[in-house]
């Protein structure tokens, strides 16, 4: 016996090809039931086709009232846990400072380091579960977390240490990155080699401790060149730990296909990502990860090459970059208008990007991204009339209820 049986549902499976393809837009399953047993969906499709009466089947049945059904949301590229906010800086951006006065004053990543590194694991635990249980609100049920703002062994630890926390205290699977070469602290000013070296004499142990699920780097002319990240990317293949980047955000430095080249399971930003680049993630099946909050709070002109993207056949997947710096945002509903209106995605390809393309993106799309059976049973329930409202309305959260591994935790 099933232990859930959801009827009068549709579903929006995500499933089975590429978005726009021929076949039923968003895997629509209409008049459709959904079964849970074990964590996983155990069954689901026409209710009509349902193997006998409802009652009999399910120790629970449930009524969805005709709401949408979507794999529970994942946002597979964050900043979630850092300390204290650039707000003032934001201020100061606005009334004409540069990005170099800001910086000069104390001000940009440093400042957020500086914050960070200060701040006690409790600190930091109880100001990131606020902007957790904000994306949770919204159908999300995993999310990656990224470390960068310690920029020493200890204070990466800790960060990641409290990222695994928030995913023990809360119904959610949490996905860890170690990012310490995320920009050059201010100990090691003018000595990038230096630090880099400290960078790869830090993953030995952040991959015994279990903290880590990936490694991640910025690749970029304010923090490190193609020859660095390429060291630290051996240094994690060797720790056994999949990597991933910050890539071509500001400039083509050919980070998309220095990513490919160590088989990344994603290359994230891309706005100024080249053919060659393009070319190279479709070969290493590397995952793009669009990010329209940076581009739209940066006021970014660049667009990532979707053309490219969508003609190699790349998959594309959204994420909020949440940071306290360039995207202050809890949103990933918003990040689906913005990936239409700022980016023109399709809403298909925007819903698949923060689905299925982002699972992928975490490697997780054995388990997760998709309505299919053995898959798990995470869900969000929409009170909507069709999938593209989900991306069509900004500043609305028509999410009616969530089931994480086959549990209702919001609604009823």
């Amino acid at each position: 016996m099933w232990d859930h049986l959801w009827t009068g549902a549709r579903l929006a499976t995500m499933a089975c090809g590429e978005p726009d393809s021929e076949r039923a837009p968003y895997g629509a399953v209409e008049d459709a039931a959904l079964a849970v047993a074990g964590g996983e969906i155990a069954w689901l499709g026409p209710a009509a086709t349902l193997p006998g009466a409802a009652a009999d089947l399910a120790s629970e049945v449930h009524d969805a009232g005709g709401c949408w059904i979507t794999p529970g949301l994942i946002d597979c590229h964050t900043h979630l846990v850092f300390g204290g906010d650039r707000a003032r800086e934001f201020e100061l951006r606005l009334k004409g400072a540069s990005y170099e006065e800001i910086a000069r004053a104390g001000g940009g990543i440093r400042f957020t380091v500086a914050q960070t590194r200060a701040a006690s694991e409790d600190t930091l635990f109880d100001a990131a579960l606020k902007r957790l249980r904000a994306f949770m609100a919204e159908g999300v049920t995993t999310i990656e977390i990224k470390s960068g703002y310690g920029l020493t062994l200890e204070d990466e630890l800790k960060m990641l240490r409290v990222a695994r926390r928030l995913g023990a205290a809360e119904p959610v699977t949490v996905r860890t990155t170690f990012l310490g070469a995320h920009a050059l602290p201010p100990e090691y000013d003018g000595h990038p080699e230096d630090y880099i070296d400290a960078v790869i004499a830090m993953m030995p142990e952040v991959a015994a401790s279990g903290l880590a699920d990936a490694v991640d780097a910025f690749c970029e002319r304010i923090a490190f060149y193609p020859e660095q990240v390429a060291r630290v990317f051996e240094a994690a293949q060797a720790a056994g730990l999949p990597v991933k980047l910050h890539a071509d955000q500001l400039s083509d430095l050919h980070g998309a296909a220095l990513a490919a080249r160590f088989e990344a399971l994603s290359a994230d930003h891309l706005e100024y990502t080249g053919d060659d680049g393009v070319r190279a993630m479709a070969a290493a099946g590397t995952v793009a990860v669009l990010l329209p909050g940076a581009f739209y709070f940066l006021r970014e002109r660049q667009r990532p090459p979707l053309e490219a993207l969508r003609g190699a056949g790349v998959p594309i997947a959204l994420a909020s970059d949440c940071n306290p710096g360039s995207s202050p945002v809890t949103s990933l509903l918003l990040m689906l208008n913005m990936g239409c209106t700022l980016f023109r995605l399709t809403p298909e390809e925007a819903l698949t990007g923060i689905t299925r393309n982002a699972a992928r993106a975490l490697g997780m799309q054995a388990t997760h991204g998709t309505l299919e059976v053995g898959k798990a049973a995470d869900l969000a329930f929409w009170d909507i009339d069709h999938p593209a409202e989900l991306a069509y309305r900004f500043g609305a959260n028509p999410c009616k209820q969530v089931v994480k591994a086959g549990k209702i935790v919001l609604g009823g």
